[in-house]
């Protein structure tokens, strides 16, 4: 089965196209990759076609659609779960989302392994990672403040961004796998689960918010 991958929810966008069939490890068949944290919206559906394009492949071919749900910035996030919930819809296709922290905690095999976005304002997203299965939810947090003993490694652009804090090995691995995203999902995707409600993670609130009530001007 040909399944589309989506993910926005860090300065990377990326839209791949991974074969997931049973009794084989999914496997890569196509990747769009652009990291500009600005240009989500511009770039995501050019990336699926290019993805498709490459392969010689029509939207009518895709089986399923895995999309990363964070956590990360609002607005990003926002692109990638609307272009995903829209693709399922028009291809009467069932749409799935995965923690997009498990994109980079299940590509790795390391002992116990934390895997960390950048949620800017001086805080990452962060998550932890026993052999590639995530043993909690994910948490935001400055960095100084994640109790980091016990772990053997750390990956991802928050980890990168603040690997002097963390005081962890860093594995080179900066965005979420779209192969590992899609290995989370696998068995949904080969028991043909209902099509789920793709729901962000934002962990907190839009930088974005109501200004508050005017003041009456007194005349």
């Amino acid at each position: 089965m040909l399944v589309l991958v989506i993910d926005t929810s860090s300065a990377a966008t990326t839209a791949a196209l991974v074969a997931v069939s049973g009794g084989f490890a999914p496997s890569l068949v196509a990747r769009q990759l652009n990291v500009d944290a600005r240009a989500h919206g511009e770039v995501l559906a050019p990336a699926i076609a290019a993805c498709l394009a490459e392969v010689g492949a029509a939207p009518a071919e895709l089986a399923a659609i895995v999309a990363g749900t964070g956590p990360g910035p609002y607005t990003g996030l926002r692109v990638g779960l609307v272009t995903a919930a829209a693709f399922g819809h028009a291809l009467s296709v069932p749409t799935y989302g995965v923690c997009s922290l498990d994109g980079i905690g299940a590509a790795l095999t390391e002992p116990r392994l934390l895997a960390a976005g950048d949620a800017r304002r001086r805080e990452i997203y962060w998550a932890a990672y026993t052999d590639g299965v995530r043993t909690a939810e994910p948490e935001v947090a400055k960095p100084a403040d994640v109790a980091t003993a016990g772990f053997t490694a750390c990956a991802g652009a928050g980890a990168r961004l603040y690997a002097d804090l963390l005081g962890l090995p860093l594995r080179d691995l900066d965005y979420p796998d779209p192969v590992a995203l899609a290995r989370v999902a696998a068995d949904r995707i080969q028991a043909g689960v209902p099509s789920e409600t793709l729901i962000p993670l934002y962990l907190r609130r839009p930088d974005a918010v109501e200004p508050a009530a005017r003041k009456p001007v007194r005349t």
